[in-house]
């Protein structure tokens, strides 16, 4: 792999934050330098919280935004939308290198599996099975199933990495895996189900 690739992948969104002047910086302008590359870097961003400790009930919001990115890349859109309030609400630097050095040993080993390969898809139209892996994933996060958002988090960076590296390989193994895990969660919400039914 091009080591200025795999650097431009690991650190770019830190080197943006480091070159910002003052103690906040918008999402807008974090995401500006990867506009080609936006919903895997919005994704990578969307990923993060499910890492650190965080206040109950962030898997919801977290699932609620990656379900509208999934549909977004479902729907063909080129680019991601954001309401302008979110684009350009100021976030604090510290909070956001903090949130990638945690997630930077992570990044780090899903890029030595990553490289360009089946890059037609990554593009319209075969994105769109992406974009319905990823609304359904987002649902799944949103549901509240403990001890699941570490699990999640990490299908997220890798969906993003295989976005952002244009590795169409990648995206076929998380594909399988997504079905997969789908079909446990089925198995799991029908026991749970039964087992309630039982009970009442």
């Amino acid at each position: 792999m091009n080591p200025g690739h795999e650097r431009r992948t690991t650190r770019i969104l830190a080197d943006t934050v480091a070159a910002q002047e003052g103690e906040f910086i918008t999402l807008d302008a974090l995401l500006a330098p990867l506009h080609a590359r936006a919903f895997g870097c919005l994704l990578l961003l969307l990923a993060i919280p499910n890492f650190i400790p965080a206040p109950l009930g962030i898997g919801g919001i977290m699932g609620s935004m990656i379900i509208v990115l999934g549909l977004q890349m479902l729907i063909g859109m080129e680019q991601p939308w954001m309401p302008r309030r979110l684009r350009f609400r100021p976030l604090r630097c510290t909070s956001v290198r903090k949130f990638l050095d945690r997630t930077l040993p992570v990044l780090q080993r899903l890029e030595r599996m990553c490289k360009p390969r089946l890059q037609s898809l990554t593009d319209r139209p075969v994105s769109i099975v992406t974009g319905l892996f990823l609304t359904l994933l987002g649902i799944l996060l949103a549901l509240p199933i403990p001890f699941t958002n570490y699990l999640f988090g990490v299908f997220m960076l890798a969906y993003a990495i295989a976005l952002i590296e244009r590795d169409g390989a990648l995206l076929i193994g998380l594909w399988v895996l997504s079905v997969a895990v789908f079909v446990l969660a089925a198995i799991f919400s029908s026991v749970v189900l039964d087992a309630m039914a039982k009970m009442f």
